[in-house]
């Protein structure tokens, strides 16, 4: 059997700028999969509105910061952002993240990192877009959002928008180590 060859697209810059040509790479492959489940990161909620327009139809899952997470009891993402994402039938999950719970607590307690914390600077190395498409799939699959039994495309950022993709199969967090990164579309060089 012949392996299949595929194109990664690699953008020179991480951020803001690769959001549309990301969300272009991962409805074309969505498409030729058959993949129907979504999930990206939007902290005040515009990315998720604007992939909630392009992937009506999809089970879209926009994972939010947990409230408080820059200043206590605050919640990030805007009332009118998280209207049009509901209003376009997407679904918004706001939970700790799964790389950063107690083991952050942790960290700034008593200045020593966690397993939790290990694992998402590791994923690091591929960049913070990576690290975030990993952790989201897992947070949604805990809430029960997306499904275990099927592939999803999950996208990540590097602070504002999505400027990463990838082909995975979702696992919940207590089986971290039998998720699988079955493709990576796009990605910042680093």
């Amino acid at each position: 059997m012949m392996p299949e060859r595929r194109n990664i697209t690699y953008y020179e810059e991480a951020g803001v700028s690769n959001t549309d040509e990301t969300f272009k790479l991962a409805l074309a492959r969505a498409e030729e999969l058959g993949i129907r489940t979504i999930v990206l990161p939007s902290t005040r909620g515009g990315t998720g509105a604007k992939a909630s327009e392009l992937f009506k139809g999809y089970n879209l899952v926009v994972v939010t910061h947990v409230c408080g997470f820059r200043k206590p009891d605050i919640v990030e993402i805007t009332k009118e952002d998280r209207d049009v994402i509901v209003q376009n039938g997407g679904k918004i999950l706001t939970t700790t993240h799964a790389f950063g719970g107690l083991g952050r607590a942790v960290r700034r307690k008593f200045n020593t990192m966690q397993c939790d914390e290990i694992i998402a600077n590791t994923l690091r190395v591929f960049g913070q877009g990576m690290k975030v498409a990993c952790e989201i799939t897992l947070m949604a699959a805990d809430a029960g959002l997306i499904s275990t039994q099927e592939d999803a495309i999950a996208l990540g950022g590097t602070g504002r928008g999505v400027d990463t993709a990838i082909v995975v199969r979702p696992v919940n967090t207590t089986e971290f180590f039998d998720l699988s990164v079955k493709e990576i579309l796009c990605k910042p060089r680093l």
